[in-house]
């Protein structure tokens, strides 16, 4: 078959096409650009636990080593002079990961680099795509007109998406619902690695709401709250605001600072009306912008690499389910929109200005609730979004037992035993194209594998994960969150529960195996010999033509 044609070389796109690549599917990434990325200190990203190990998963590289990125220490928040909030991070509380956007797509395409299976093609834009019975063509423009065919093809190519306006999709919603003026600088503040939300600051150009997060290497973010139109930020005002800032917070007295870079950010929110269109996919910025309240639109389109990746792959190896293709935009759509709606929804209350509200008692710590969430990835504005009501979900079962994550949310990080006997962490398993089934069985970290291994259900297990209709992997838990002993979980390639199930149920397992990737398999066309290795070749950089 032909390569999947990932448009656009963001963090998505590049994050698509590595983990597109961990699942032995060809592709090719149209890069607009020259191939290298603009290094602004005041551009970051955050990333939750679970995108965060992604990446780290995807380019074998550590981010929170304090020379790329920072995981912070704590969490503070104040209303005028009133400390409101403090939290401290933890393994039970995992910490958000800070890094400078140009340090993570560096990350990735080093990545990309050594991956035979990727080819990123420079200075490539897209102007016209059609679509046929078996497959895509897509003609790029640049230094040499180019015709590339593909199997499948996923605009990551951001908010002016020339993809979705080729696939005539609309993009609805709201413009500039959040402004902030933002500055990156070196420099000490109080509290060392830990990030500060201030609202109401009581010096004079504090504005209503300002933020300051530390990054690798002593430098910090700093995110000021404007007012929705008219303020223009001049440089002068900046200083202003950056002096005023860091000496409310030192004491009265200004620390030396070195200004590495500054900007406006302004956030949209907005959400495409469809994610597929036949062959083709939305994801990242072109499905969905967000950003108000401290939640992260990047975060979101990591989500959605993750998401199709496994479904991309086993259509391409496998041939297409359109019950799992279709599952993406229903599954990760309704995630963000149920994202969007939340931070809509607050919104007015948290920015709606004095009135009634101010007097109502425990207002303000209501509202400072709303806004960590949002900051450290917790509760409606931050948690990673579930599944349950995905299409893939298998029907209920009276095997079914209940542990701490429900159906659909992203499993607990536990440590378990890989069939080679290591210990390994859970999610080191994921984004391979297996489900991973776990047996969660209390004593046998104290036993050696080959004790344990042939005695009791494991036999039996085992059996019916090999009887499985996906190839799976068969690990053991010590323990599991609120799982019982002998407890099964089914997960899916993104580490997604299917479902955990009481002991060994073959039937049920298989049943619910079968739902999360889509139902029976489909019967394959015949293939000529050979069709793998030309696609491999068509990655490599053999298969486009030029005009």
């Amino acid at each position: 078959m032909d390569p999947v044609i990932v448009v656009g070389a963001g963090p998505v796109g590049l994050t698509l096409a590595l983990a597109l690549a961990r699942h032995s599917v060809p592709t090719v990434v149209l890069d607009e650009g020259p191939g290298k990325d603009e290094q602004r200190a005041a551009r970051t990203v955050i990333l939750r636990d679970d995108t965060a190990a992604l990446m780290e998963r995807l380019t074998g590289h550590s981010f929170g080593d304090q020379e790329s990125g920072a995981r912070w220490g704590g969490w503070r928040s104040l209303r005028r002079k009133q400390l409101m909030r403090e939290l401290t991070f933890s393994d039970e509380v995992p910490a958000p990961l800070h890094v400078a956007q140009h340090v993570l797509t560096g990350a990735l395409r080093a990545a990309i680099a050594d991956e035979r299976l990727v080819k990123v093609a420079v200075e490539s834009k897209l102007d016209s795509l059609e679509q046929d019975a078996g497959g895509l063509t897509a003609h790029t423009r640049g230094p040499k007109d180019t015709w590339w065919r593909g199997s499948y093809l996923v605009g990551c190519d951001g908010p002016r998406s020339t993809v979705r306006k080729l696939l005539d999709i609309r993009f609805p919603g709201r413009t500039a619902v959040e402004r902030h003026a933002v500055a990156a600088l070196r420099t000490e503040l109080p509290g060392p690695g830990e990030a500060l939300l201030h609202r109401m600051p009581p010096w004079r150009h504090g504005g209503a709401e300002v933020t300051g997060r530390p990054l690798a290497g002593g430098v910090w973010r700093i995110d000021w709250l404007l007012p929705p139109r008219g303020e223009l930020v001049t440089p002068d005002a900046l200083v202003v605001r950056i002096r005023e800032t860091l000496a409310g917070w030192c004491g009265g007295s200004t620390p030396p600072y070195e200004l590495l870079d500054t900007g406006v950010h302004t956030v949209h929110h907005r959400l495409a009306r469809r994610w597929r269109v036949g062959r083709a996919f939305l994801a990242g910025d072109a499905a969905h912008l967000l950003g108000a309240l401290g939640t992260q639109g990047l975060d979101e389109g990591l989500r959605d690499a993750d998401n199709l990746a496994w479904k991309l792959a086993l259509a391409w190896h496998h041939g297409a389910r359109d019950a799992l293709l279709d599952s993406y935009q229903a599954e990760r759509r309704a995630g963000v929109a149920a994202r969007l709606r939340a931070a809509d929804q607050s919104l007015p209350i948290l920015r709606g200005g004095a009135g009634l509200r101010s007097y109502v008692p425990g207002s303000a710590r209501g509202h400072d609730t709303l806004l960590t969430d949002g900051h450290v990835g917790r509760g409606p504005l931050g948690a990673p979004g579930s599944y349950a009501e995905s299409p893939l979900a298998p029907a209920p079962s009276e095997s079914e037992v209940a542990v701490a994550t429900e159906p659909g949310a992203p499993v607990a990080d536990v440590p378990v035993t890989a069939p080679d006997g290591s210990f390994v962490r859970l999610r080191d398993r994921l984004g391979v194209g297996q489900l991973l089934v776990v047996l969660v069985a209390p004593g046998t970290v104290v036993w050696e594998r080959r004790h344990w291994v042939k005695a009791g259900i494991m036999p039996r297990l085992a059996a019916a994960v090999t009887a499985l209709p996906h190839p799976a992997e068969l690990l053991v838990a010590e323990s599991y969150p609120g799982a019982a002993a002998h407890s099964v979980l089914l997960i899916r390639p993104d580490g997604h529960l299917v479902t955990a199930l009481g002991g060994v149920r073959p039937a049920e397992l298989y049943t619910a195996a079968e739902a999360a990737v889509g139902g029976a398999a489909p019967k394959r066309r015949a293939e000529s010999p050979g069709t793998t290795e030309k696609a491999e070749s068509t990655a490599a950089g053999s298969g486009p033509t030029t005009q």
